[in-house]
């Protein structure tokens, strides 16, 4: 016989713990986010090289309202920014991204007034559960353990909607105010599905007015991938596109195997690095660390390589130096296996080194490298890309394959060469890695889950669990401060990991990679800290079940009931987590923490001044590192819209979009730099998951309803979650297109045929001033691998006087 007080804690404190718990969160995260924008206030005005970095460098930012340096002046000056200014001074992916934010906080705050003004007094008429404190016999989660687990598990009847408890008094449980949760199921799938609706077509307009109207070297390119072997020629390919009378071909870049070159490349910038360091060294700092160097001009075009670094006159100079430090050494290594060893003068080795790699760079531009089956392909107007986009050329599958080019700029030209096998093989290899991670992750969140509960803790360290007992601050600090900030501090960690794998799977463009690290991130924040944390908190807050129950893990039945509880027994680590991601660690990306740390240990490690100028270098923004969070934020603010707990969740989830769009609106357009371009095409990601959010919403409102009894009002959510599966598909082939490719009748600026105005190359028109913030990042530039082009990087040193008023070396 076990009777429901088995399953209650039989510490009276207990009843008020979850009260503790959430004032003691918002004590520390306000304390830990208010001295953190308190800080950025202070030094907001002093450190304008990191937190006006955007404003002072790019063109584009020019254009917004200076902020007064006052400490809290800037607040209504960014508040007043309207969305024209951000998509003028930012680009749609950055309008995108804030359009999120905005659509959060839509839809929050009417769940929020329905739940404040409906949910939640039918609750506590009905049930007498405020939704804050789990542990109280009349909450929503006591009276389903109630039914689940009656008086005797003989006569299994674990749905009813009476019982007795251990007094015997007869518990009536009327489920009558459940129609409630199948009435506001369809309301809040239908305001979420009505917003995405309206904020899509909105974004589709503005992108294809915003594309449509430019029409730059890239916006006229497409990426020709799966070229036949008897075509892997400029010539052959330009005849081909040509006779499909889509357009006239301006240029053609065929990709070619370009492995040595850029190979040699990337070992000269290495060794260069090497000769600054040596030279620096050799000179001395000379007071000179704190301050970064300006990168030198660079040299004429018609100037001669040969005239350049490391020329002939250099090498028969006396080494004979004037300083007084002593020239700096290396150690070379050679003979068998390189055992042996001798020190030699580093300058000279480097510059030996150096002048070598030159000859080989300018030998290696001179070669003829393999054909690759990838060509960029420049047509006359945007109008015929576009056809060739959305079409296809050859009857013959693989082959003749049309893409929307990414920016020259953003091409990783390394990943060009690869061929389409390799570029498989380790997708699928870092697909299957990731798999083998999610695991990992999973086990990981075992003992982390196990903080939630203190029988679990009891059950590890007894000694542990009874001191944390008499102490209910530390308690509360280890089952509910301590979760969530591992939690938030794994949440910071791998995505780092999951970028550099995204790296290394052969995508052609920095956009791509962008896209990829979203979704991989998103993956794992959803399927690992929401499904997975949330079975295993089930889990181990259903230990003290299990023990007692002895073989119930056998029946699914019981299975069942504890994943559909857990939902309500974890919302007090789901509303702690979005409070301190929320007060507390939001205003820490205001304050760029991590810069900020790490800037005295990389000016420990800087020598050189090409050093010094990367560390004021404005830090970059990353979509893939923040979006996934505040997705899987909005998809747990939706999954509790209807229980007892909503309001709770739902008004800490909206404070967290509110302060998040407002740090996020200021990084975007002051602070940080977001270099990947993708026309807004995380929309669609960003949709797709919203919606998968919403199918996790239905499924848990038909599970509660199924184990509270109501048998019918369960079966009738099942048709809303077909209806949302097919708006998936609906969303796909209707709205997806629209985010990928531009309409042909949104081109209004193309001149007839791709004419130019007399007078004005075709050059000339496309570096022309006011374009914008996308195109103005593009215009100009030519598809071909830097490597083959660009003049040779320079030494960068600094001049050193000789005490006569001139200077010894430059």
């Amino acid at each position: 016989m076990v009777s429901v007080s088995a399953f209650e804690s039989s510490d009276v404190s207990e009843q008020a713990q979850d009260q503790r718990d959430i004032i003691t969160q918002l004590v520390i995260s306000i304390a830990l986010g208010l001295s953190a924008f308190l800080g950025f206030c202070a030094l907001r005005p002093r450190w304008t090289g990191l937190y006006a970095a955007r404003k002072r460098q790019k063109n584009a930012a020019a254009r917004l309202p200076e902020l007064p340096d006052t400490y809290f002046g800037w607040i209504p000056v960014l508040y007043r920014i309207t969305e024209d200014e951000v998509l003028a001074s930012a680009g749609l992916d950055a309008f995108v991204f804030l359009s999120f934010f905005k659509l959060a906080i839509r839809f929050l705050a009417i769940t929020f007034f329905f739940s404040l003004v409906v949910i939640l007094p039918v609750h506590v008429h009905f049930t007498g559960d405020y939704g804050y404190d789990p542990n109280d016999r009349n909450s929503t989660s006591a009276m389903i353990r109630a039914q689940a687990y009656p008086s005797s598990f003989d006569e299994p009847h674990y749905l009813s909607a009476e019982s007795t408890d251990p007094s015997g008094i007869l518990m009536n449980i009327s489920t009558d105010y459940l129609w409630m949760y199948l009435g506001f199921v369809y309301f809040f799938t239908g305001i979420a599905v009505w917003l995405i609706v309206k904020e899509t077509q909105k974004i589709i307009r503005i992108r294809q007015d915003y594309l449509g109207s430019q029409s730059t070297v890239t916006d006229r390119t497409i990426r020709l991938s799966g070229i036949p072997p008897e075509l892997r020629s400029e010539e052959m390919v330009k005849e081909t596109i040509e006779n499909l009378q889509i357009g006239k071909v301006e240029s053609v870049t065929l990709c070619k195997n370009w492995g040595e070159l850029d190979s040699l490349i990337n070992q000269r910038m290495a060794v260069l690095r090497k000769l600054e360091e040596a030279w620096t060294v050799h000179l001395g700092h000379q007071g000179s660390s704190k301050s970064p160097v300006s990168r030198p001009a660079l040299p004429n075009d018609n100037e001669d390589e040969e005239s350049r670094l490391l020329n002939g006159d250099d090498q028969g100079r006396d080494h004979v130096s004037s300083y007084a430090n002593i020239r700096p050494t290396t150690r070379l290594w050679y003979g068998f296996l390189k055992l042996q060893s001798r020190q030699v003068d580093a300058i000279d080795y480097y510059e030996e080194r150096l002048r070598k790699l030159d000859e080989q760079i300018k030998s290696a531009r001179k070669k003829e490298y393999k054909p690759m089956p990838l060509a960029f392909v420049t047509l006359d107007s945007t109008a015929a890309a576009q056809m060739a986009i959305q079409a296809r050329m050859d009857p013959k599958p693989m082959v003749l394959l049309a893409n929307a080019a990414p920016a020259s700029s953003d091409v990783i030209w390394p990943n060009t060469y690869l061929s389409r096998s390799s570029r498989m093989t380790w997708s699928w290899l870092i697909t299957l890695i990731i798999l083998v991670l999610t695991v990992f992750w999973s086990l990981l969140l075992v003992p982390l889950a196990g903080l939630l509960k203190l029988s679990t803790i009891r059950a590890v360290w007894p000694q542990l669990a009874d001191a944390l007992e008499s102490h209910p601050l530390s308690k509360t600090l280890v089952t509910t401060a301590l979760p969530t900030l591992l939690v938030s501090l794994l949440n910071v960690a791998v995505p780092y990991l999951y970028y550099w794998f995204a790296t290394l799977q052969g995508m052609l463009s920095q956009g791509e990679v962008e896209m990829s690290v979203i979704s991989k991130n998103f993956f794992f924040t959803f399927f690992n800290l929401f499904i997975v944390f949330t079975i295993f908190g089930t889990a181990s807050q259903a230990k003290d079940y299990f023990d007692k129950i002895g073989d119930s893990l056998k029946d699914t039945r019981k299975i069942a009931y504890v994943l559909a509880t857990s939902l309500q027994d974890l919302a007090p680590f789901y509303w702690n987590l979005i409070i301190l991601q929320g007060f507390g660690l939001f205003p820490f990306r205001l304050l760029e923490f991590g810069s900020v740390a790490l800037y005295p240990l990389n000016l420990i490690g800087a020598k050189t001044p090409r050093d010094y100028a990367e560390l004021v270098q404005p830090p970059v923004f990353s979509y893939g590192f923040y979006l996934p969070q505040t997705i899987l934020i909005f998809v747990i603010c939706t999954v509790y819209s209807v229980l007892p707990s909503s309001w709770i969740v739902l008004f800490f989830g909206l404070v967290y979009f509110v302060i998040g769009s407002f740090i996020y609106k200021y990084q975007l357009l002051y602070a940080m730099d977001h270099r990947q371009h993708s026309t807004g095409r995380a929309w669609s990601l960003i949709c797709i998951r919203i919606i998968v959010g919403l199918i996790i919403f239905q499924i848990a409102v038909t599970g509660i309803l199924a184990l509270k009894g109501a048998f019918v009002r369960s079966v009738l959510v099942a048709p809303l979650i077909a209806a949302t599966i097919w708006f998936i598909v609906f969303y796909q082939r209707t709205y997806e297109p629209l985010m990928k490719f531009i309409a042909l009748r949104s081109l209004t600026r193309d001149p007839p045929f791709g004419a130019v105005p007399p007078g004005e190359s075709r050059y000339d028109s496309e570096t022309a001033y006011g374009r914008t913030v996308d195109e103005s990042e593009e215009t100009g530039l030519r598809f071909i691998n830097p490597s083959l082009i660009m003049p040779l990087e320079e030494m960068w040193i600094r001049k050193r006087s000789n005490g006569h008023g001139d200077t010894d070396r430059s």
